[in-house]
């Protein structure tokens, strides 16, 4: 059995999380098997006697909602429950399946087997919560936009790797172009992306563009590295910092974590979206505030099942952490890679259209994620992203 202390100030974030922080009408929620409750709350939640006590799977179903008496509502459906189960991600404690890379993805999840990835079920928990508590419903339109780009590499081929296959593939001409100046790299985008980003208007919400920047090795999973004090990135970072931008650390794939204080940034995401428990609490350990990361690699939409910002609940020992998790909504190579959706560009682009009006239906934040890299001739993102862009 948990702490009752934890599991109490759980219960209480969560209830007041539901109501979009308002903490009147959190007051008036009560989550008890007691219907006496009633007397003194005008919304009874009945727990399914799980939280603390053991994973089970959420109900997904409708939510069973009862009227006893005028004004007072009994929710049969532990929506409680249901919503620590997606933000702590509790499954992916139980559920042990996993990719060639380690990671959980949609497709091992509950929501891969229900069909509800593109539907943000805690959302509409809240909006029915607040509902029964004839509170107003949050307006639509966006709370935050975050415009995200990590920068996996500066170039395609001012790298021995890269430049060596660019020739065998017979772009030599484009590998010398490169070589001699980095402008003329497919991979250097970033003037075109500032130019895009610039387009979202600042009146329809608070507009962040971070650039997450690697501070690895440059082995493995995790090659080409880019020398933090060398010339190309020096030039990059001011262009970048003279647009506005901000940066975060985009951790290594082996799960390395340099100290923020260390690192620059207290915001954070993951290569590949590598994520797990033991990494969140290494996240907090190293001084980490805010977590980019909640996104399925293989499936474009609502992991959290929530579209807006949450903070993590360790599923294992309930405590309610300081780490701010943002939902990683659309990734471009989830969009078009042939192991995840390998969608064509008017499919992709009927999908984003999708989940942004969701996000935007509930007031929710708006996290997208480009690569620098991928916007190059022999791929449709840059065309979408513009497309994404000229319709936020």
């Amino acid at each position: 059995m948990g702490d009752p202390k934890r599991i109490k100030e759980v219960v209480e974030y969560i209830i007041r999380w539901l109501c979009y922080d308002n903490s009147e009408a959190a007051s008036r929620v009560a989550y008890s098997t007691d219907t006496k409750e009633l007397l003194t709350h005008d919304v009874l939640i009945i727990p399914n006697g799980h939280l603390g006590d053991m994973i089970i799977l959420p109900d997904l179903g409708q939510v069973v909602v009862e009227h006893p008496a005028k004004g007072k509502t009994i929710i049969r459906t532990d929506i409680v429950y249901n919503t620590f189960f997606f933000i702590s991600r509790a499954e992916e404690t139980f559920n042990t399946e996993r990719d060639e890379h380690n990671r959980f993805l949609a497709r091992y999840s509950v929501l891969g087997h229900s069909n509800r990835m593109q539907i943000p079920l805690l959302d509409e928990h809240a909006r029915l919560l607040l509902k029964l508590l004839n509170e107003p419903l949050p307006e639509p339109g966006f709370n935050h936009i975050y415009l995200t780009h990590d920068i996996d590499t500066l170039s395609q081929y001012r790298h021995l790797r890269g430049a060596l296959g660019g020739i065998l593939r017979g772009k030599g001409k484009t590998v010398f172009a490169s070589w001699r100046d980095i402008h003329n790299d497919p991979a250097y985008t970033f003037p075109w992306i500032i130019e895009q980003d610039r387009k979202v208007e600042r009146e329809k919400g608070k507009v962040e563009c971070i650039y997450f920047i690697k501070q690895t090795k440059g082995k493995g999973f995790d090659y080409p590295q880019y020398s933090l004090f060398g010339r190309d990135f020096k030039r990059v970072k001011k262009l970048l910092q003279d647009s506005g931008a901000q940066f975060g650390v985009h951790g290594s794939y082996y799960g390395d974590l340099p100290k923020a204080d260390l690192a620059g940034s207290t915001l954070y995401r993951t290569h590949y979206l590598r994520m797990g428990t033991k990494l969140m609490q290494g996240l907090e350990a190293a001084g980490y505030t805010d977590d980019f990361t909640m996104g399925f690699a293989d499936e474009a939409g609502f992991r959290l099942q929530t579209t807006r910002a949450v903070r993590w609940i360790n599923p294992r020992t309930l405590r309610l952490t300081n780490i701010t998790m943002h939902p990683l909504i659309i990734m471009d190579t989830t969009l078009s890679n042939e192991n995840y959706m390998n969608l064509n560009e008017e499919e992709a682009y009927f999908l984003c259209e999708q989940l942004i009006e969701k996000v935007r239906l509930h007031h929710g934040d708006l996290c997208l994620l480009w690569h620098n890299n991928n916007l190059t001739p022999d791929t449709y993102h840059k065309a979408l992203y513009e497309k994404i862009i000229n319709c936020i």
